[in-house]
């Protein structure tokens, strides 16, 4: 039976990034050696590591002035680098869930929060609109895409100060115009690599203007000046992300990639929005084209572990909700296949068919 992988994060990946990965792993480049054991300081990875920054400005059309960095410890450790590289005396925070929370929390320790706007007291089903960005913050922080919540800011704001967001989940789903942002950054085990990479796009002169000691490990001069290279990399995320960098160009790019991602969500949001048993949770202008989540309407509730069993037995994997909203949530990452989606639709059409 074929499994269709709906599941938030460790993701999906193209099949061929996961065969082209697999090969490297046992012999990589002809070399007959594996990619785990080769130096990270060797021609051959030096050449990995560049062509993946040079893929990254080239796909994402970054401007001069813009350093790509591979970095360990995930978006987590970017919750406290982000503050510690540029939090001087206070930051300004949209809070749009979890992750935004995490990331607040962090920034508390190093000088005064702001928060600009939440829709917690919705149980963040809604992206808030026409906050006030305090012109005095070092920088406004975004989460663009919310997987527990399936909600997601698909425009670029413009802000009077420096704007840093967090596109762990929805980076490379669209265009994205880069001179709007200081700093980008993400866990790649969304639409990228496997978990333990953390990539960062940043503005090289937002840098040096706050006055405490870095630690050099935190420091993002470090890491510009010494190529990504500072301390052994995690080489093989970093592999896995070329080979998925190759494979979106390949595709047609971003712009090919954001019209492939439209028609997915498009199918399952209808086939959501026509059902008499099921209901999406979040506000349909803010609708996450990454993850979607839904419940079973009140009249129906009893059966929503009817439901999760059928699906599985389906080959549906990976489409339990979080705990925190409950529910179902399909994640249809850029590697997802649109006939897994549709694959999806029809087991909620037969399952709706026997029981409501």
């Amino acid at each position: 039976m074929k499994k269709h992988n709906f599941s938030a994060g460790p993701s999906i990946l193209a099949r061929e990034v996961i065969e082209k990965t697999a090969q490297a792993v046992l012999d990589f480049n002809g070399s007959t050696l594996s990619i785990l054991e080769i130096s990270h300081r060797s021609k051959d990875f030096e050449a990995v590591i560049e062509e993946a920054r040079q893929l990254f400005k080239e796909l994402l059309n970054i401007p001069e002035g813009y350093s790509v960095l591979f970095l360990g410890g995930g978006a987590s450790m970017q919750f406290c680098m982000v503050p510690f590289n540029l939090l001087e005396t206070k930051a300004a925070y949209l809070n749009t869930g979890v992750w935004a929370n995490k990331a607040m929390k962090e920034a508390k320790g190093f000088g005064e929060v702001v928060e600009v706007a939440s829709s917690k007291d919705a149980n963040y089903t809604f992206i808030p609109k026409d906050f006030v960005i305090p012109a005095d913050a070092d920088y406004l922080h975004i989460t663009t895409n919310n997987t527990i919540y399936g909600t997601e800011l698909r425009k670029d704001l413009d802000s009077p100060i420096p704007l840093v967001a967090d596109m762990s989940s929805d980076i490379f789903s669209r265009p994205v115009d880069i001179s709007k942002y200081a700093i980008i950054y993400g866990g790649a085990q969304k639409n990228l690599a496997p978990a333990g990479l953390a990539f960062v796009i940043i503005k090289d002169s937002i840098l040096g203007k706050v006055s405490r000691y870095i630690p050099t490990m935190l420091n993002y001069k470090t890491h510009i000046t010494e190529g990504s290279m500072f301390n052994t990399p995690p080489v093989l995320p970093i592999y896995s992300a070329l080979e998925t960098l190759r494979w979106l160009k390949s595709n047609g790019g971003i712009q090919a990639m954001e019209k492939k991602n439209l028609a997915k969500a498009e199918l399952l949001y209808n086939t959501i929005d026509s059902s008499k048993m099921f209901v999406g949770t979040a506000a349909k202008e803010d609708r996450s084209i990454m993850n979607v989540c839904f419940v079973m309407k009140p009249a129906y509730k009893e059966l929503e572990a009817d439901f999760l069993k059928f699906a599985v037995a389906a080959g549906m994997d990976g489409i339990k909700g979080h705990r925190s909203v409950g529910g179902f949530r399909a994640s249809i990452y850029n590697a997802m296949p649109i006939e897994s989606v549709q694959a999806l639709v029809d087991c909620m059409m037969a399952f709706e068919k026997q029981n409501a």
